[in-house]
């Protein structure tokens, strides 16, 4: 069974930084585009970074020049690099192939930035 299995969420002050990691189980499951999702409060589940295997970069207008996603094909690991953190950024971010697959959605890490 595949497995992306988020981590690296806390509570930070605003200004502060996070990092965030993805795990896959299976080395097919990272080796396309990956990406990161958030969902606040309220909200539909949006995406917020990607990156492909050929490292091609794109991001979110609300996250660029903030957020920094890379991928470590040898660990099966994508991150998340996170800093200035706002109160907006708070929610539960996930990571999922691009486009998404459904029974690769995991439980999330939950990223709480305070005022």
């Amino acid at each position: 069974q595949v497995q992306l299995v988020e981590s690296g969420g806390g509570l930070v002050q605003a200004g502060g930084s996070l990092r965030l990691s993805c795990a896959a189980s299976s080395t097919n499951v990272i080796i396309n585009t990956m990406g990161w999702y958030r969902q606040a409060p309220g909200k539909q589940r949006e995406s917020v970074a990607s990156i492909t295997r050929f490292l091609t970069t794109n991001y979110a207008d609300s996250v660029k020049g903030r957020f920094t996603i890379s991928r470590d094909n040898a660990k099966n690991t994508v991150y998340l690099q996170m800093n200035s953190l706002k109160p907006e950024d708070t929610g539960v971010y996930y990571c999922n192939r691009v486009p998404s697959v459904t029974a690769y959605w995991g439980q999330g890490t939950q990223v709480t930035v305070s005022s």
